[in-house]
């Protein structure tokens, strides 16, 4: 049986598209579809059904994805095993994040994992916090870096670092400090979307003091971190983000930065892996690794 070709299946598999697929590896359509009906042809059972547009593992396919997983993990075990020093360890991790990590944390972290590792490729996915824990979940990526728990029984959370949010405001606005929260009610306001962990907090924020979120005056919805630092910095709005980034934005000098009177909440950032996944040898080592090697790295 050829182990590329098992790794193709599984890649079909976890991204429910040949299509898809043959993006994720970098290979053309045509030839994840050759290897697919090579297995097919080879084990005489159908691997998919077409549903749609997506492709169904059918029972034969599900059984094989069970294998191919511990046949590609003990792939990358011998071949460690053969290397001259863990230094050799070789492969790709692919890892969705929300903003702030994706911008703020996981360059650290990966800078710190290569001086180990260096022949080790990262493929980085940003999007919404809701969206990283729904990826880990279908398996398009091995792992998720968030500020916000979804719960479900597949998914194993570990803390990274705890954090708090701030005010931000545009340069030419002065207010007094902790700034109390009936003063967001007099500017222009600049919100993440409704799949942010910080939208979450937010939200109970205003909750907690009987605060309708429509008496917001909300000028703007974003994805991204940085455009919403833009609003900010242009004057088009305030609005509350992480502390993390704040600062980074606040030293260059971009930005004011507040803290919200009687607003203690924390939060943490999260890395979330699938429990019934089995994950690339190399994956589960930088899992491992994660929570040291990001506070080595802050710590410098």
């Amino acid at each position: 049986m050829d182990l590329h070709q098992l790794y193709v299946f599984t890649k079909v598999v976890e991204h429910k598209s040949f299509s898809k697929a043959a993006d994720a590896i970098f290979l053309s359509q045509s030839t994840v579809s050759s290897h697919i009906h090579a297995l097919e042809k080879m084990l005489n059972v159908s691997l998919f059904d077409r549903v749609g547009r997506e492709s169904i593992l059918t029972p034969h396919g599900e059984r094989l994805y069970h294998w191919a997983q511990k046949l590609l993990l003990l792939k990358d075990q011998a071949l460690l095993d053969l290397s001259e020093g863990m230094n050799e360890l070789q492969g790709s991790i692919r890892i969705a994040a929300s903003s702030v990590p994706g911008q703020f944390l996981i360059p650290h972290m990966i800078k710190a994992f290569r001086e180990e590792y260096p022949a080790v490729t990262f493929y980085i996915n940003e999007t919404s916090s809701k969206i990283v824990a729904e990826k880990v979940l279908s398996g398009t990526v091995d792992m998720g870096i968030l500020g916000g728990k979804y719960e479900n029984e597949k998914l194993e959370y570990i803390p990274l670092l705890k954090e708090r949010l701030v005010l931000i405001t545009a340069n030419d606005i002065d207010l007094p400090s902790p700034v109390g929260i009936q003063e967001l009610l007099k500017y222009p306001f600049v919100m993440r979307s409704s799949d942010s962990g910080t939208n979450d907090i937010l939200e109970s924020l205003l909750k907690k003091n009987q605060i309708p979120k429509e008496e917001l005056n909300i000028v703007a919805y974003t994805d991204s971190g940085q455009s919403l630092v833009q609003f900010v910095n242009q004057g088009i709005g305030i609005s509350i983000v992480s502390e993390i980034a704040a600062n980074e934005y606040f030293r260059n000098g971009m930005i004011k930065v507040y803290e919200v009177k009687d607003f203690t909440d924390e939060r943490y950032f999260y890395l979330v892996y699938n429990k019934k996944k089995t994950l690339p040898l190399v994956s589960k080592l930088f899992i491992n690794k994660a929570d040291d090697s990001l506070l080595t790295a802050l710590d410098n």
